[in-house]
């Protein structure tokens, strides 16, 4: 089962991997291909495409371990999440403009 968190971490990181790896793991995670479907038009084995994609996501959290971004853009969605509830319990007009600065802001980091 492929762990959707490399999606973000790509997002945040991706351009700091080589070509190759970037491209497999786009194709993988984000077009949803197979092993196979990866490999053919490369002319490589579903293994090596296998041992390039691991390596990309191991490149991937050390990249996270080192800088934190898609930790930091998580706690901030979740904030804007939160915010986003508790402004449902103000009087309507000013809980509705909050909560929906709250939406725009949380838009930002999806």
């Amino acid at each position: 089962m492929k762990n959707l968190d490399f999606v973000l971490l790509l997002d945040c990181y991706g351009a700091l991997l080589t070509d190759k790896q970037r491209t497999l793991l786009e194709g993988y995670y984000d077009d949803d291909l197979s092993l196979a479907e990866l490999a053919e038009p490369l002319g490589i084995s579903r293994q090596a495409v296998f041992d390039s994609i691991r390596r990309g996501e191991r490149r991937l959290e050390e990249l996270e371990n080192q800088m934190g971004v898609a930790a930091r853009l998580k706690m901030a969605r979740a904030a804007f999440e939160e915010i986003e509830r508790l402004s449902k319990s103000l009087p309507d007009a000013a809980g509705e403009q909050i909560a929906e600065a709250a939406r725009k802001g949380a838009a930002l980091f999806r």
